[in-house]
């Protein structure tokens, strides 16, 4: 079959763009054609996502996409949990709520009042995590808004959706919503009963290679495409294409996707829902080709982009080569924290977050912004450490190397810090494999490439640049360091 030319949509916490893949046998090239700024809004005491900014800058992006010639599909993945509310007329009511605010914490007591912790596990396989979409939905409940609805939308589904016409629910992103039953992988209708939601509100779901739909005439003409342009679904939770786009060579990997959140885990034929893996605070997320992404949420490089935007606010150097450079001269271990510490969760000083756990835990917080770099980073490397650690325990799988992928992959600093601390050889990249997986998903739905996912990421190997670093260092130093941090 001729060589495609596939558009990957991909919206991340921070921006969002669009990547063409140019993909055949023996053949994947990406190139991204455009890229925009995703910025939350706050009004009215709620954080809300400018989702019809996001939709414009995907407009832009097709159409800067048709420019360099035909598109023959494109596919969706973003964040995970937030959902657009639509009305009886498919109008959209207000803009999605961000995961981080506040509000959705009411929502908590609500499920478990239905529900307790351990029977919730048992059923969605997910970390609790107190923004989740089941917890969203409770902490409205009651609201004219919700009361308007009837269908809720999670991010990639809505903008297929405006791009298609179709209503429906890809079931890798559906999987984080809580709603949804890790075991069968179809909608918990039970649960969405007890809780009072109507059905009506959770669409059919769909899975990573079906087709959506095409682009409507309005979008056509509003990009400048021509012809028929399927939309496929792929792994439209960004966590499930990165994991396609690991170039793993065996299934005994661990893989770190490292952006705003760092997902930590592996992959596995099917979830794990003991009461152990509850406690040690593991998800069970779905995955392509029926697979499960056995994986633990770690805070992720947002402590650093927020240190930088603090300082940058106060007029502080806030250069992220120059920082990292020297983050690297200072020694190690010079005070480390629990990454996972619900005050590092929202917005706001986190400089001086890190020093006040600091000084909580008997440290001496760090004294620049030298030292705070490298406690993140030393802290992010400890998360890791301890996240593959506990996967390979609770699964009893074997993991033989780490593979990092998404942006975090460039920082050579944080990659070699992962390799000492986990013990383990780190191979870093690629950068953009949410895209390259969104991408081959949607190749192998037209036909253009064939074969499973060991086949999908042996194209990987072949065409992708992968940085290998290999772990040196004292492990009973990050064993020291870890008690440090109060998690050891």
């Amino acid at each position: 079959m001729a060589e495609l030319r596939l558009a990957a949509v991909d919206l991340g916490a921070s921006s969002g763009r669009v990547m063409v893949g140019e993909v055949g046998p023996g053949r994947l090239e990406l190139t991204e054609v455009h890229r925009f700024a995703n910025r939350p809004v706050h009004v009215g005491g709620r954080l809300h996502w400018d989702v019809l900014s996001l939709y414009a800058g995907v407009l832009d992006g097709l159409r800067a996409a048709g420019r360099t010639g035909p598109l023959d599909g494109v596919g969706i993945d973003s964040w995970a949990v937030d959902v657009g509310l639509l009305d009886g007329d498919g109008e959209l009511l207000g803009n999605p709520l961000h995961y981080r605010d506040a509000g959705h914490l009411v929502g908590v007591d609500r499920v478990h009042a239905v529900a307790d912790a351990g029977e919730l596990y048992r059923l969605n396989g997910l970390q609790h995590l107190p923004f989740t979409t089941v917890f969203q939905l409770a902490a409205r409940q009651g609201s004219a808004q919700l009361a308007a609805a009837r269908t809720a939308l999670l991010v990639p589904d809505l903008v297929a959706h405006w791009l298609t016409g179709v209503v429906a629910a890809e079931v890798t992103n559906a999987s984080t919503t809580g709603l949804l039953d890790a075991g069968t992988r179809q909608w918990a209708w039970p649960l969405v009963d007890a809780l009072g939601l109507p059905r009506e509100l959770l669409p059919p779901l769909v899975s990573p290679g079906d087709p959506l739909g095409v682009l409507t005439p309005a979008v056509l003409e509003q990009t400048g495409l021509t012809g028929s342009v399927p939309v496929t679904a792929v792994g439209s939770h960004d966590t499930a294409s990165a994991v396609v786009g690991v170039p793993a060579a065996s299934d005994r990997f661990a893989y770190v996707s490292c952006g705003t959140w760092s997902l930590v885990g592996v992959e596995l034929p099917a979830p794990v829902l003991t009461d152990d893996s509850r406690a040690a605070g593991f998800t069970n997320e779905l995955g392509v080709d029926g697979t499960v992404r056995y994986l633990r949420n770690v805070m992720g490089l947002w402590l650093l982009s927020e240190s930088i935007r603090t300082w940058s606010a106060a007029g502080l150097p806030a250069d992220l080569a120059e920082l990292l450079s020297a983050a690297a001269r200072v020694p190690a271990f010079t005070a480390v924290v629990d990454c996972d510490d619900p005050r590092f969760l929202a917005p706001g000083d986190m400089p001086a977050r890190i020093a006040q756990l600091c000084s909580e835990t008997g440290q001496t917080p760090p004294q620049s912004q030298a030292e705070t770099v490298r406690c993140i980073l030393d802290s992010l490397a400890l998360a890791y450490r301890r996240a593959v650690r506990t996967a390979v325990e609770l699964s009893g799988t074997a993991v033989e190397v780490v593979h990092v992928v998404g942006g975090g992959a460039r920082n050579t600093l944080l990659m070699q810090l992962t390799a000492d601390a986990c013990g383990l050889p780190v191979r870093a990249g690629p950068v953009e494999a949410a895209a390259l997986g969104n991408v081959l998903v949607q190749a192998r739905a037209a036909g253009a490439v064939t074969g499973g996912l060991a086949e999908l990421r042996a194209l990987l190997r072949d065409t992708q640049d992968v940085v290998r670093y290999e772990p040196g260092g004292d492990p009973s130093a990050w064993a020291a360091a870890e008690r440090r941090s109060g998690r050891g």
